[in-house]
């Protein structure tokens, strides 16, 4: 598949917002080129937001594993999680009580607060369950995938309460040909069996957008025709950056593999803006 330079097409734009991996990082670590390409973002005062689905760390802690490999041009007011608009929401409508959760302790972070406990899926008991005011996927770590989803579905079928999923992937690659599920994924199945609806934050929704946009907006005014998208799924980033008026380039990078991404771009319909193998700038 012919490909474009992603350091044309970059200086066309304002501001770029970046998925995480597959974009910026993988299995392997970070992908090649990217400190360059940063580099070159503020020489060419060009502005750029990391949008991840990821809500397993809290910004600071998503921001550390760029700077502890030398990429110290991502900071964490530069990070935008699924988690804090999760965040947001579950502060503004559960005043009081305890949230439960399926994922880590470091992904509880965003649910802590204090008028609220929180509560690790793997220690709640389902015979003291009343206290439990919602749930929260939020990452696919932390927990027994057998004894805590069933847990969950149980949960759910006894009590009713706002269930939150903080990270609407469904999958992420592990190696250059293989994928494990996501938690989104876990909710989705968990959806099915209990025959409710769940509240999602993430890409490609567009509060997400918004939210990134609003964030651009306090710098200075720009259009959304000088904002680029990038990443490496069609369902999620390209098709969210798509509908909400973004130019979108797909890498090959990541979730999408060079030699499927004609079949997948004619099977699904969503089209890209542009397509790079990565987003080197050499």
């Amino acid at each position: 598949m012919e490909t474009q330079s992603f350091r044309e097409i970059v200086l066309q734009y304002k501001a770029v917002f970046f998925d995480a991996f597959g974009v910026l990082k993988n299995h392997k670590g970070l992908i090649p080129g990217i400190k360059e390409t940063f580099e070159f973002l503020d020489e060419n005062d060009i502005d750029y937001y990391v949008l991840t689905n990821d809500a397993s760390r809290s910004p600071e802690q998503l921001a550390q594993i760029y700077q502890a490999r030398g990429v110290y041009e991502i900071t964490a007011d530069r990070i935008l999680s699924s988690g804090m608009l999760a965040r947001e929401f579950i502060l503004s409508k559960i005043k009081s009580g305890t949230v439960a959760y399926l994922g880590t302790k470091n992904s509880a972070h965003y649910i802590e607060s204090q008028e609220l406990s929180t509560l690790s899926i793997k220690d709640l008991s389902l015979q003291n369950m009343d206290h439990v005011k919602a749930l929260v996927f939020l990452d696919d770590e932390g927990f027994d995938w057998n004894l805590d989803i069933n847990k969950v579905i149980n949960l759910l079928r006894l009590r009713n309460m706002s269930v939150v999923v903080a990270n609407t992937d469904v999958a992420y690659p592990v190696s250059k040909h293989e994928i494990a599920v996501a938690i989104g994924g876990i909710a989705d199945m968990v959806e099915e069996i209990v025959g409710k609806k769940f509240i999602r934050f993430g890409k490609p929704d567009a509060q997400m957008f918004m939210f990134a946009y609003e964030k651009v907006l306090e710098k200075r005014p720009i259009r959304r025709d000088e904002i680029l998208m990038v990443g490496d799924t069609l369902f999620t980033d390209i098709i969210g950056g798509n509908k909400f008026g973004l130019d979108t380039v797909l890498v090959l990078s990541g979730n999408t593999l060079p030699d499927q991404a004609r079949l997948k771009i004619d099977s699904s319909g969503i089209i890209p803006t542009y397509i790079c193998d990565s987003i080197q700038i050499s």
